[in-house]
């Protein structure tokens, strides 16, 4: 395959790229077709490496309503609903609404995704379903799964045993929801149980941490923590942290350089953490979400995830990483111009580093031949104009084809 002259990660010039094997083999200012060669003529649209979804529950998704509505909007209520529809679980039922929601994903140009799943079942009836599923998407995403305790793992019945079961399972990421557990102390031991129990079966890290507008919940310090000292670094990842928004600023400016000494990733959820957040506030009234700027401008790596779509949780969604994006970045007043041009990074390339794919993700010469192609010359328009993904190439494959809209205006 040749993709003729497409702007790569909003590049001036435009480049030509060729794809042998499932891997890109050439990128120049021009390459000259082969014999039988597929060529596909970007004509100037902008190429950037796949979206990536660091942070869902494809447990949960399309649920929405049933058995209620959370009326009140809580992350609390959205638990307490989601406690009473995962007693009706069924390996169909997880697997035929987590594939509706991974095709939406995909067709919006998702190739990486990290699912949590929650363990606390005894059944483990949506892990079961979704590693079946994760063997059946792998032609067109990569799922990674994680081991989420929602109820707690201290504060659950056998959640220690649960949590290793998993793991057993084949699980890819130990999770933790140290805020949910019932005192400060199982909220420590939580999390040291999952990093001990992540060396103990190499697996990756990921906790629900802090997600509270608590400055009390300092679950993060911890996770951060046993990250430096346990040498994990960046295999550790922190989701959430929205209780960082309502830490006082001396201590936010103590934690920051921890932060940075122990490597961790951070993921944010811009949609979901903005609508749960700052509930119970009257005015002011908190935004919902971490430190984002002030994070990346550190060198923290910080990621976008989707989080929810249509769950007790939240009642929208629609895969979309664009989506997120757009709220993620008035949220966070990240805004200039060249923040929204580069803003792409944060549902692509960090969203890989914290999934830990970085060595078969990017364009580059060598690696496969993952990428989409938006229907604008640059991200700045692409993200303000909602452009359609074009083509999204997955492994050297075309999985996903658009034609773009047309609109026929008689004014």
């Amino acid at each position: 395959m040749l993709i003729q002259q497409g702007r790569i990660e909003n590049a001036k010039q435009p480049q030509d790229i060729r794809i042998e094997d499932g891997k890109f083999t050439a990128i120049a200012d021009h390459l000259t077709p082969q014999d039988n060669e597929e060529v596909i003529d970007a004509q100037n649209k902008l190429i950037i490496p796949p979206f990536v979804d660091p942070h869902v529950h494809l447990d949960s998704t399309m649920t929405a309503g049933d058995p209620e509505w959370n009326q009140s909007g809580t992350l609390f209520d959205g638990i307490r609903i989601w406690s009473e529809r995962k007693k009706t679980l069924s390996i169909e039922d997880v697997k035929t609404r987590a594939r509706m929601a991974l095709e939406r994903q995909a067709a919006n140009g998702i190739q990486f995704v990290r699912s949590h799943v929650d363990v606390t079942d005894p059944s483990l009836t949506a892990l079961k379903a979704l590693i079946e599923v994760r063997d059946e998407v792998k032609d067109f995403i990569e799922l990674q799964l994680v081991a989420f305790p929602q109820e707690g793992i201290l504060s659950f019945p056998h959640g220690k045993e649960l949590m290793e079961q998993a793991a057993k399972l084949g699980v890819d990421v130990i999770g933790a929801i140290p805020h949910f557990e019932f005192t400060r102390e199982y909220s420590v031991e939580s999390l040291h149980f999952a990093v001990e129990l992540a060396q103990k079966y190499g697996k990756l890290v990921d906790a629900h941490c802090d997600e509270i507008d608590d400055p009390a919940s300092r679950g993060l310090e911890t996770l951060a923590t046993l990250a430096l000292e346990t040498g994990l670094g960046d295999q550790v990842t922190a989701s959430h942290t929205t209780a960082m928004g309502s830490y006082n600023n001396a201590y936010a400016y103590k934690l920051m350089r921890l932060l940075q000494m122990s490597h961790i990733n951070m993921i944010s959820n811009p949609l979901i953490n903005t609508h749960l957040g700052g509930r119970f506030d009257t005015y002011p009234k908190r935004r919902g979400l971490t430190r984002v700027k002030e994070l990346n401008a550190a060198g923290v790596n910080v990621a976008f995830g989707e989080d929810d779509i249509k769950d007790p949780w939240y009642p929208m969604g629609d895969g979309n990483m664009l989506d997120s994006l757009h709220m993620g970045i008035h949220v966070t007043q990240m805004m200039g111009y060249d923040d929204i041009m580069n803003s792409y990074q944060f549902v692509t390339t960090h969203g890989a580093k914290a999934m830990h794919v970085t060595d078969h993700y990017g364009i580059e010469v060598g690696k496969p031949a993952n990428l989409v192609i938006m229907n604008n010359d640059n991200f700045y328009d692409a993200l303000n104009q909602r452009s359609e993904v074009l083509y999204s190439i997955h492994h050297g494959k075309t999985i996903v084809k658009t034609d773009p809209k047309q609109v026929h205006m008689n004014l």
